[in-house]
């Protein structure tokens, strides 16, 4: 049954949501306060673009949070355990968020773009008001925004055609997080090598959301010699790929060790965060479940869950949740990212993952599952 999204203005629009309209876009969600384009009709071309060529997508729901002052750097170190010596203009960093008892409350990646300014890119929380609030209680001289910046997305193996085209040579040796200010025909972006996919690719930060169809039309021109065509951050290829979710994947209570986020935090550095002793305590008990991949039997799966699977053991008990699900053409299987206790994964006899249509057997397996 197809369920309408209304349109109205509580909800917001991206730069690119009416050239997304105008290319086909056929079904919407929202996050971060904004639709967020989830396809255009079409799911197996537009995960065939992305795996085998190049896709273009509107996330512009990658919602900045700017720190700007004289103590952006303070406030971004007290938000992050992830620690920040070395930090540089023109390379990002991963960097989790945590609240005070050591949940996960979001995953950015951080990019500082100038000396006295630090940018967020979110996932779907309201951290602009939990880093005002921080900065508000600690007295820091350091302004908390939303700047005009909504990122475009260009992914896939001929990517780095698609944007040398556009930008130059010098896209190919950017790093991973890698970002440059760019002008692009007298558009303003930053151009970072970044996406959410394993794919490869470039995310377009544009500076001005008076010119999204604009930036749009030019990149759609570029990509016509490699078969370019519009997607969106691909529900199959992450499930592959094992991309953690923020929401979706998460509950109230994870924390960045079970998701293998561990490499990215120091909790023993001298400087102070947000969780730091949680952090600590969490570290030093050892998690009791793991973000996992499942191989799951059956016949494919037509559609995707749309609410946590419960997981149990050989013998019934109950050994966590499956948040996301679906067929893959490349695994040839059906499968799925899930939460699962420590207890079934060592244990090595799989688990029983409880869905709508039945009870279904399924191997755990470590992620990536492509």
């Amino acid at each position: 049954m197809s369920i309408t999204l209304s349109l109205g203005p509580r909800v917001r629009k991206s730069p690119y949501f009416e050239a997304a309209r105008k290319a086909g876009l056929a079904a919407a969600s929202v996050y971060n306060h904004m639709y967020m384009p989830t396809g255009y009709g079409d799911p197996a071309a537009e995960y065939d673009r992305l795996v085998n060529g190049v896709a273009m997508w509107d996330v512009a729901v990658e919602r900045q949070v700017a720190l700007k002052g004289p103590d952006a750097l303070a406030l971004a170190r007290y938000l992050t355990p992830r620690n920040l010596d070395g930090l540089a203009i023109g390379q990002g960093k991963y960097a989790p968020i945590c609240n005070y008892e050591g949940a996960l409350i979001n995953d950015p990646v951080l990019l500082q773009v100038s000396d006295d300014e630090i940018w967020l890119s979110i996932a779907d929380s309201d951290i602009k008001l939990w880093a005002g609030g921080i900065a508000g209680a600690r007295g820091m001289d350091v302004r908390v925004f939303e700047p005009d910046v909504s990122p475009l997305a260009i992914q896939g193996p001929k990517s780095f055609d698609v944007v040398a085209d556009l930008c130059g040579d010098w896209i190919r040796e950017l790093r991973y997080f890698g970002f440059r200010d760019h002008d692009l025909d007298g558009i303003p972006v930053v151009v970072a090598r970044s996406g959410w996919s394993k794919q490869g690719g470039f995310e377009f930060y544009l500076r001005d959301g008076s010119r999204g169809e604009e930036l749009w039309n030019l990149v759609a021109e570029a990509g016509k010699p490699y078969g370019i065509g519009p997607g969106t951050p691909n529900y199959v290829e992450r499930v592959e790929s094992g991309l953690i979710s923020y929401g979706a994947d998460t509950d109230d209570m994870s924390n960045p060790f079970e998701y293998g986020l561990g490499k990215f935090m120091d909790v023993d550095q001298e400087g102070d965060f947000a969780g730091k002793e949680a952090l600590r305590l969490i570290r030093d008990a050892g998690v009791t479940r793991r973000f996992m991949g499942l191989l799951i039997e059956g016949e494919p799966f037509a559609t995707t869950n749309e609410s946590p699977w419960q997981l149990s053991n050989s013998d019934g008990a109950y050994a966590g949740y499956a948040s996301a699900s679906a067929w893959s053409p490349r695994a040839n299987s059906n499968i799925a990212v899930a939460m699962v206790s420590v207890e079934a994964i060592e244990s090595g006899n799989g688990v029983v993952v409880h869905t709508e249509a039945g009870d279904l057997k399924a191997q755990v397996v470590e992620l990536p599952i492509i």
